[in-house]
């Protein structure tokens, strides 16, 4: 489909504020979440399983292997899930040996901090090649002006929605 098909059949290109006309199937919220349940079946779960993670643990996994050490709070506000999936995830983790959980620091004994261990970071080094180059393959299936037309309006909508919470 053409850039001016598309347009012609985009129900958000005539769009205004008060949202009539507009059907859930056309949700911005429906549709994305659409795309992500297709990104992560498609592109995410295959490598994830391959190591015998699911996607919440792989994301957790990431997340510690990139930091280094990541305390509990921030874990959280990264991985963008809640508090109780992500303090599940990391048990699983720790039961596996994959990273470590100690006390934020010793005058904090109550926050903990996350750190990857050596078989995490095994994992890691070995599943992220991989990812990436699944990641690539979808972000290049767009031309580079589509990648970046779609990268600029991701971090508008992010920003805006930033603003909004205060």
């Amino acid at each position: 489909m053409s850039t001016s098909e598309t347009a012609a059949h985009c129900p958000w290109s005539t769009l205004d504020s008060s949202g009539d006309g507009l059907n859930g199937h056309d949700f911005i919220t429906t549709r994305l979440s659409a795309l992500m349940s297709n990104l992560r079946r498609q592109v995410t779960m295959p490598y994830a399983s391959d190591y015998g993670l699911s996607i919440a643990e792989w994301r957790v996994l990431s997340l510690i292997a990139h930091a280094g050490t990541l305390p509990f709070g921030d874990l959280v506000v990264q991985s963008t899930s809640d508090k109780a999936l992500v303090s599940r995830t990391i048990r699983k983790l720790e039961e596996r040996n994959l990273i470590e959980i100690r006390p934020e620091s010793e005058t904090a004994k109550k926050r903990i901090a996350c750190s990857i261990a050596p078989a995490g970071q095994a994992i890691y080094d070995e599943a992220i090649v991989y990812a990436r180059r699944r990641q690539a393959e979808i972000i290049c299936a767009l031309s580079r002006e589509e990648r970046e037309g779609l990268f600029s309006t991701i971090e508008k909508l992010q920003k805006g929605l930033e603003s909004e919470q205060g």
